[in-house]
């Protein structure tokens, strides 16, 4: 897939080169020889050359594309723009060094509906990933759960979870981690 800049790339091409930047910076970097710092940083001239290595090729101003034109603002550069990380969703071991930070009264996490009885019974668990992502708006969480399937939408009560001791920290995306969400501290909607 060859991905070199040019002024009109299409929104396809993006997608997909977007795709492979999340793959290679939160899941397998090693699949393509790539290594990430413990916070999860790697060379943008690095992950540019072992892309190509590995049949992706694109340049600098493609990735500067990725970057600004991700409406969930998925990466981002270091203050020299040398260096790449993905904000948060790793399945890999990173620590991303966002501190704990106190979360507003609620949150907010979009799910699909099919999974609701799971959730009542073990809360919100990270799955593959290294936290719970959650939001401070009801549209974004919504636009969240609708990727899944019919989008149901919960409350969490962030407030009653920080003074029991539970921690909170928020990406430079205005993405909220948590470790997990006990079902106590969710509400569902009315039906």
């Amino acid at each position: 897939m060859n991905m070199d800049t040019n002024t009109n790339m299409s929104e396809q091409r993006l997608v997909r080169l977007s795709k492979w930047v999340a793959l290679r910076l939160r899941h397998n970097p090693a699949g393509i020889g790539l290594t990430l710092d413990p916070a999860g940083w790697a060379a943008v001239d690095d992950l540019i050359a072992a892309s190509a290595r590995h049949g992706t090729r694109f340049d600098r101003a493609a990735l500067d594309r990725v970057v600004a034109a991700n409406d969930k603002r998925r990466f981002e550069y270091d203050e020299g723009g040398t260096r790449i990380r993905a904000r948060q969703g790793h399945s890999i071991e990173v620590e991303l060094g966002y501190p704990d930070t106190v979360p507003p009264p609620l949150l907010y996490h979009g799910t699909a509906g099919r999974f609701l009885p799971e959730i009542r019974s073990a809360g919100l668990l990270p799955m593959a990933r290294h936290d719970v992502h959650l939001s401070a708006d009801r549209q974004t969480a919504h636009a969240v759960g609708a990727r899944h399937g019919k989008p149901v939408v919960l409350t969490v009560d962030a407030a009653t979870m920080a003074a029991d001791g539970h921690t909170f920290r928020v990406t430079g995306n205005g993405v909220w981690l948590t470790a997990a969400v006990p079902a106590r501290y969710l509400w569902e909607p009315n039906p």
